[in-house]
């Protein structure tokens, strides 16, 4: 049997390469003449700069930037042989950066983005992919703009600071020392959502960056105001687009000011893998990632992988870390089974240091299970 396996990163857990590892050593220790094919994945968060760099043989280029709270970290993004710069803005303003009692979205900013784009610029780069996915910003993109000259000020002419306080009381805006770069973005998107609303950036994401359910509501009518300002300043209302939420509202702030091109990034991921070749002539794909849920049909790795073997009736499965609410409706879309790599009651820590260890063990129990029932042992 001809096994592709096709793994998002486990954010703070496993990388894609690391993830596919594990399940191909499982499906090894099950049966050993299994032909088996892996292939790293990314949809625009964690790893995409990764997985992309590699498949185009960029060069990795390290930078000193910001996080999202203002402290200086070293990370890095890829440029290729035709100058092409690979970012992903969790290198730098990542979810998994922080620890999860330690997030506070109400004062982190983008600003480490900017950094890093003007870097990329610097360095001679006239296109960028930038990877929005796995963010800890809802800032809307402010702390970039700032970067790049865009001043906010509130109504006692006072600057306003990247985040969501500054979405609040935002007035004016002073776009005198804007230049916009001579650069053509495209943006890689895991989810396709707008800026605003109840399915908007904040209310789709704000848990886990750490807003409480009883804040979304607010902080949203913030988000409007900001949209307003903007669209007073630049004549464009940024949430028309498309993935404009992706990142905290830096989709967004990209489209309607950089004018960037939106491509979901899985499918951006999976063409320049040639992951679909290798799919057709195959027998099974398993794929999988850290949390399976509601966001999975959004257009993350999973559901992408699934659409693609589902041109050529090859079965998938889907092994990840946990299972959220609303998981089961991957198989309305054809997935043929779901499943838990989390055998028992655990700490998240715990489940964090043994992710591979169990991930490799399912994937044993897995195959070896269909083995059986194809009368293979």
């Amino acid at each position: 049997m001809k096994i592709i396996v096709a793994c998002d990163s486990f954010k703070g857990c496993m990388t894609s390469q690391q993830a596919n590892e594990a399940i191909a050593k499982g499906i090894q220790k099950a049966n050993p003449n299994h032909e088996i094919y892996c292939s790293s994945m990314a949809d625009g968060g964690e790893g995409t700069a990764q997985v992309l760099g590699q498949c185009l043989h960029a060069t990795k280029i390290d930078v000193k930037t910001l996080d999202a709270y203002g402290k200086e970290i070293m990370t890095y993004y890829f440029i290729t042989k035709d100058n092409t710069a690979i970012l992903d803005v969790a290198s730098c303003i990542g979810l998994s950066m922080v620890e999860k009692d330690k997030r506070n979205p109400f004062i982190a900013n983008s600003r480490g983005v900017g950094i890093m784009m003007k870097d990329a610029m610097k360095k001679g780069c006239k296109k960028m992919v930038i990877g929005l996915g796995g963010s800890s910003t809802n800032d809307g993109g402010m702390g970039l703009l700032n970067e790049f000259g865009i001043e906010f000020y509130n109504k006692h002419m006072e600057p306003c600071k990247a985040n969501p306080y500054g979405l609040k009381n935002m007035v004016y805006i002073n776009k005198k020392k804007f230049i916009k770069p001579n650069i053509e973005i495209t943006v890689a998107c895991d989810v396709n959502i707008h800026l605003l609303g109840e399915k908007g950036t904040t209310h789709f994401f704000g848990k886990q960056k750490g807003f409480y359910r009883n804040q979304m509501s607010e902080v949203d009518c913030w988000m409007k105001n900001y949209r307003d300002c903007m669209q007073h300043t630049f004549h464009v209302d940024l949430d028309s687009f498309e993935g404009g939420g992706c990142a905290g509202g830096i989709g967004a702030c990209l489209m309607g000011v950089f004018d960037a091109k939106r491509m979901p990034g899985a499918q951006l991921v999976a063409s320049m893998s040639n992951l679909e070749q290798h799919i057709q002539s195959s027998d099974l794909v398993i794929t999988g990632e850290g949390q399976t849920d509601l966001q999975t049909e959004y257009g993350k790795v999973p559901f992408e992988v699934l659409n693609i073997a589902k041109k050529y009736n090859v079965p998938t499965i889907c092994l990840s870390g946990a299972l959220g609410i609303g998981y089961q409706k991957l198989y309305e879309h054809g997935m043929a089974g779901i499943f838990s790599s989390s055998d028992r009651a655990m700490t998240f820590q715990v489940a964090i240091d043994k992710g591979a260890e169990k991930l490799e063990n399912l994937a044993y129990s897995i195959i070896h299970l269909m083995d059986h029932l194809q009368g293979d042992i």
